[in-house]
């Protein structure tokens, strides 16, 4: 059988390690920006959108027949 004892790594591996790991987890909170503002620009044309436009006073309309209504 083979030792499949884990060893620690030195202070400098170490260090590499954790820097790779900051600098991945840099890129991902880039990432997650770029996600966050493509997703406020689409919820932004979507507000603007002829059908949505068209089914929000659809909807108002319904609420307010549903308000007068005993």
């Amino acid at each position: 059988m083979m030792n499949t004892e884990k060893k620690i790594p030195d202070a400098e591996t170490r260090a590499k390690n954790v820097e790779r790991l900051k600098q991945v987890c840099l890129r991902f909170d880039y990432l997650n920006m770029l996600l966050e503002e493509a997703s406020i620009l689409l919820e932004a044309d979507r507000i603007k959108s002829p059908l949505y436009i068209h089914r929000r006073e659809q909807l108002k309309k319904q609420v307010e027949q549903w308000k007068e209504s005993p």
